[in-house]
């Protein structure tokens, strides 16, 4: 999870994976049955509104005592996906980067360094008893990493401007086997056009992540919290996607004054969203 602040909604953006229920082993499987046939289930601010009271306590809790029973879920041509929270899992992996994120003094001001210190011990022998294990959704504030946006086509996009007493929802969803086709021609193309770079990179990280979960899984793109830091008309305007395989069909092709365009709108796009963050 990502450290928050004091409003509602953190300016979060997240890459989920939901995977059928045929992946996950007995009793599990039949927890998540079970879970998803319930008439309500928690949103992602529900799962916020925890993180959040955990920070209240003194000291602070950084990372849940337990792991979370929630899911997200969602289905695929008929067939039943759950993306496990993991909030305790995703906690122990964002206190590895804060340091990164937050000045020294605002840090020890938030989580003392004993706090922290408990937290990175409890992980250490967790891992141990677990090492397979691995979160099924990733974050990051105020952007949504290009390597993100290679996995998904324009059309997968959904829109929904916020309604009376609503918030929008900018969102891609994708069948696993098409994210893996994507982000593997895409860095095919990289490797043959381009050196070895961060984008690279990146991509060679999230395809060895997509690799650890089942081949009918769903992967999704949510702008979460991001969409409060942009307006109705940005919002609509955004075609991040379709930017991205537009640049990569150009390199493809040969045509790198297409590509840096298409690679300008993008940084053009976010830095705006980056620019608002200095400014808080």
């Amino acid at each position: 999870m990502s450290v928050v602040s004091s409003v509602l909604v953190p300016y979060t953006s997240y890459l989920r994976v939901y995977e059928p229920l045929v992946a996950f082993r007995e009793p599990e499987r039949s927890h998540w049955a079970r879970y998803a046939g319930r008439s309500s289930l928690p949103t992602a601010q529900d799962e916020l509104r925890r993180s959040l009271a955990d920070l209240v306590p003194t000291p602070p809790v950084a990372v849940p005592v337990h792991e979370s029973p929630d899911a997200f879920v969602a289905e695929l041509d008929g067939v039943v996906c759950v993306c496990p929270w993991r909030t305790r899992m995703r906690g122990w992996l964002a206190l590895e980067e804060l340091e990164g994120l937050f000045p020294a003094n605002v840090l020890d001001l938030v989580l003392p360094p004993v706090v922290r210190a408990q937290a990175a011990a409890d992980h250490e022998r967790w891992a141990e008893r677990n090492p397979d294990a691995r979160p099924w959704i990733r974050t990051t504030v105020w952007h949504v990493p290009v390597r993100w946006f290679v996995l998904f086509a324009d059309e997968e996009r959904e829109y929904v401007a916020a309604g009376e007493g609503g918030r929008p929802l900018l969102r891609y969803r994708t069948p696993m086997v098409e994210a893996r086709r994507r982000l593997a021609r895409a860095l095919r193309t990289l490797r043959e056009t381009v050196d070895e770079g961060p984008l690279t990179e990146g991509l060679v990280d999230v395809g060895r992540w997509l690799e650890e979960f089942h081949p009918r899984g769903l992967v999704e793109l949510d702008y979460g919290g991001l969409v409060h830091a942009l307006s109705g008309e940005q919002l609509a305007a955004d075609r991040s996607a379709a930017d991205v395989a537009e640049g990569i069909a150009a390199l493809r092709s040969g045509d790198r004054d297409a590509a840096g365009a298409a690679y300008g709108r993008l940084v053009e796009r976010w830095q705006a969203v980056r620019r608002r963050r200095l400014a808080n």
